[in-house]
């Protein structure tokens, strides 16, 4: 075929084609995407120019993003960017890709913080383990009042969060500190609410999941152990020490980690109160726990 035969309509179907030979969730949007980053122009402009040749340069830009997908890299890593809770993100290969599943924490935490009614709204928020930054920025948006701690161990996640907050004109609202886990902190730190999107995928499963997720996106945030609890017995014995009495600890969960995870909040003395909220598939998809 010519060069000025591969119109972007011809392109998109000819992409949509050639992903859906290779079992990809979402050919169409894919292609769609990977098109709009090469000719930098939006979704809907390349179907308002369909029949718009390409040049040489754009089809060999085109080319190689469709060989990183269908080496099974993860569109955000492609494009650099996602959305979350409606804003952008930067992403890169040191941050977990936001997914919309998590909003349901960041939903949950809205709701929980609504509750208490402080005067101000002047809330102390700590997240543990904040990758790329999408679920403090997204409460700091929503809280403007809000003062927000962020940790991560990974210092490339921290410097990419970093970008994301200033992106989003937050930064003021939120320290960023490396650390695992609660180490970063003062002990007399006092918190209205902490959270996590924590690494809760079992070893053994690691072998199942899909190549974007297996090949590409950190481990560190995603290998929860050897039954994918281990957050879980770190986590919830320190956290008291670091929440107001009557405030919440939440954090997401795997699906059918429910009781497992009840378990070892139960023994934990520092809490008296806990629940599950599920996401639109009817998995139990976030865990939370009350201080007494």
């Amino acid at each position: 075929m010519s060069q000025s035969a591969w119109t972007i309509l011809k392109l998109i179907r000819w992409a949509d084609e050639r992903f859906k030979k290779e079992g990809l969730s979402t050919p169409r949007l894919d292609a769609e995407v990977l098109l709009s980053e090469s000719l930098g122009m939006d979704r809907v402009g390349l179907y308002t120019h369909f029949d718009q040749p390409l040049k040489l340069e754009e089809l060999a830009r085109f080319k190689k993003l469709i060989k990183r997908r269908l080496a099974r890299e993860p569109l955000a890593y492609i494009v650099g960017k996602r959305d979350f809770w409606s804003l952008p993100f930067i992403v890169t290969p040191d941050v977990l890709i936001p997914r919309p599943e998590t909003e349901i924490l960041v939903a949950e935490a809205l709701g929980v913080l609504s509750k208490m009614k402080l005067p101000d709204g002047g809330f102390r928020i700590l997240e543990i383990g904040t990758g790329s930054g999408a679920i403090s920025i997204a409460l700091a948006k929503e809280l403007p009042s809000a003062s927000l701690v962020a940790t991560d161990i990974s210092e490339k996640a921290l410097f990419v969060a970093l970008e994301n907050a200033v992106k989003n004109r937050v930064r003021g609202q939120i320290q960023f500190l490396q650390g695992d886990l609660f180490s970063p902190l003062k002990k007399e730190s006092n918190f209205d609410l902490i959270l996590s999107n924590p690494p809760y995928i079992p070893r053994s499963h690691f072998i199942s999941l899909m190549p974007e997720v297996r090949d590409y996106e950190p481990r560190v945030a995603l290998d929860g152990g050897k039954d994918g609890l281990t957050f879980f017995r770190r986590a919830l014995p320190q956290a008291g020490e670091f929440l107001k009495s009557g405030c919440w600890f939440l954090t997401e969960i795997g699906a059918g980690q429910e009781q497992d995870v009840r378990k070892i909040a139960e023994k934990t003395p520092h809490f008296d109160s806990c629940a599950f909220i599920p996401d639109l598939a009817g998995i139990q998809r976030v865990f939370k726990v009350r201080k007494k």
